[in-house]
């Protein structure tokens, strides 16, 4: 489906915001909405990352013998800006998207930008489509950095140069259900990980292995897959594209990260958030008799943020946990959800405001 045609049109909200016209703010799904400019820089294999630039959202040029189009040297990652209620626009921690495209740049042989250079980029990237940062409470503009071997190989050899992009669309609050709770399907023959593989880094070739399983789970009006470890079959390791946590009395447990995990930054804030506010957080094993006896199973991730899990169903058993707003998925969602729009005041500085 083509993309919207949008005009631009000065909106007097609170006196002086211009926001993106004949745009739904109410209806926003998550369907990439094109903006109007995109983040540019590029580098040599030898050399740091020049000082990068701001061009019109378009098509890009790039050679079929590219690392990334032959064998698939690439990451990407995904942030989102917030609208606060005053019409301030806040980042919710890009420093550590830096630091883990770092990680991963690293395992696939590319030069990463660096830290200062990478959130500096994002800065640019927003202000330039500010007005597509949806009103306060309606959405967020997620950001995709995408970082990829571009120069021309005609073996597996890491890219002689590299491309940094960064684009945006804006996006809905709800990814996994439509303000409900997802209903998950553990598929235990197809595996998104394994160890010593890239199942801990954003790599671009982590994600459509697993296309036609979930594909098929959806096609059962599922929400998602929920996969296994690969070694025994009995620990729970990731959704999709999300982490997992169950909830037992005052235990909030998720599975560890020993390799197969990707390090969520979604993840890492809801454990430091429930730890506190009381509650035991455990990084462990978690078997699937674990995660049935569960009384609450929740998703964290930045399309997701927090999306609480109604049932989850595996061979011949479907479980149901407890849902709804006296639930710890609803308190920590609002928590964290409050620390990003600046509802909630953010005392761990994780939020940057943007001028």
């Amino acid at each position: 489906m083509a993309a919207p045609v949008v005009s631009f049109q000065s909106v007097n909200r609170d006196g002086d915001q211009t926001y993106a016209n004949n745009i739904n703010w109410d209806q926003l799904g998550f369907a990439p909405t094109p903006t109007d400019y995109m983040y540019v820089m590029k580098c040599s294999s030898e050399d740091s990352f020049s000082d990068g630039r701001l061009a019109r959202y378009g098509n890009i040029e790039i050679t079929p013998y590219s690392a990334i189009l032959n064998f698939g040297q690439g990451l990407i990652e995904g942030l989102k800006a917030h609208r606060t209620e005053d019409d301030r626009i806040l980042l919710f921690r890009p420093d550590q998207n830096a630091e883990r495209m770092q990680i991963g740049a690293k395992r696939l042989c590319m030069p990463s930008p660096p830290v200062e250079q990478f959130v500096d980029a994002i800065k640019q990237t927003v202000l330039a489509n500010k007005h597509w940062v949806p009103p306060h409470g309606k959405g967020s503009l997620y950001l995709r950095p995408l970082l990829m071997g571009s120069g021309s190989v005609f073996g597996p050899i890491p890219a002689p140069e590299c491309t940094f992009l960064i684009y945006a669309t804006p996006i809905g609050n709800h990814y996994l259900s439509k303000h409900g709770a997802a209903d998950l399907l553990i598929e235990d023959k197809v595996h998104r990980a394994c160890p010593g593989g890239t199942g801990d880094i954003k790599s671009i070739n982590n994600y459509s292995p697993v296309l036609e399983v979930v594909s098929q789970a959806k096609a059962k009006g599922f929400s998602d897959v929920l996969f296994l470890d690969v070694t025994t079959r009995k620990f729970i390791e990731e959704v999709s594209s999300s982490n997992i946590f169950i909830v037992k009395g005052n235990v909030i447990s998720t599975p560890a990260l020993v390799g197969t995990i990707l390090p969520g930054i979604t993840r890492k804030s809801i454990i430091e958030l429930a730890l506190d506010i009381g509650y035991q957080v455990e990084e462990c094993n978690i078997t699937v008799e674990d995660l049935f006896n569960a009384d609450e199973v929740f998703c964290t991730g930045t399309a997701v943020i927090v999306t609480p899990v109604g049932s989850i169903s595996y061979q011949d058993t479907r479980a149901e946990f407890k849902t709804g707003e006296e639930t710890v998925s609803n308190k920590l969602r609002a928590m964290l959800s409050g620390i990003q729009t600046g509802i909630i005041e953010d005392e761990k500085k994780w939020t940057i405001v943007l001028d």
